[in-house]
C-alpha cells in the first residue's frame, strides 16, 4: 500500500516538473530569445497609399494598381502586402533588413509596439524606420520625428 502511494506521488511529481519545464518557470529560465537594444532613430510614416508605396493605376484612374517607378516598374503592383508577404495594419514597421531582419519587434514612442514586415526605398541605415499608418493624413500628421526606440531583435 505504501509503495503504491510513494509510485503515484512519483509520477505525479514528474508530471508536474515535465509541465513547469516545458511551459516555462521562473525557477527554470530560458534562454531569451531577443536582444535588447535602444537606439537614437529617425521615423517616419507611410500608408498603403500610392503617394506613399510608389503606384499608380495602369490606364489612369482605371485599371490595376502597377510599380511607377523602380526595378519592377509597369508590373502589378499587390496593394497592402509588405516585403514578407503578410497585409499591412498598424504595428507594421519598414526597416533596412541588413540591419533589423523580418520579425525585429520595436517600441516606437507614440505609436506602440510594432514588428518589421516591410522593406521602403528610402529606409537605409540603422538608423531610419517608417511606421504604419491606415489612413493618409494620419501618416502626414506625424510627420518626421527623432525618437528612442526599443528594438527587441530575434537570435
Amino acid at each position: 500500500m505504501v509503495r503504491r502511494y510513494i509510485t503515484h506521488i512519483a509520477v505525479l511529481l514528474i508530471l508536474i516538473l515535465t509541465v513547469l519545464y516545458l511551459t516555462g518557470c521562473c525557477f527554470l529560465p530560458r534562454k531569451a530569445q531577443y536582444t535588447r537594444e535602444k537606439r537614437l532613430m529617425v521615423v517616419t510614416a507611410y500608408d498603403a497609399g500610392p503617394k506613399s508605396c510608389g503606384w499608380k493605376r495602369k490606364y489612369g484612374c482605371i485599371g490595376p494598381p502597377v510599380y511607377a517607378y523602380g526595378p519592377h516598374k509597369g508590373e502589378r503592383k499587390k496593394v497592402g502586402i509588405t516585403a514578407d508577404g503578410t497585409k499591412t495594419k498598424k504595428g507594421t514597421i519598414a526597416a533596412d533588413t541588413r540591419y533589423y531582419p523580418f520579425g525585429t519587434k520595436m517600441y516606437v514612442p507614440g505609436y506602440g509596439w510594432g514588428e518589421v514586415h516591410d522593406v521602403g526605398s528610402a529606409i537605409k541605415g540603422k538608423n531610419r524606420i517608417d511606421v504604419f499608418f491606415s489612413d493618409h493624413d494620419d501618416a502626414l500628421d506625424w510627420g518626421r520625428k527623432k525618437l528612442k526606440v526599443t528594438i527587441l531583435k530575434p537570435r
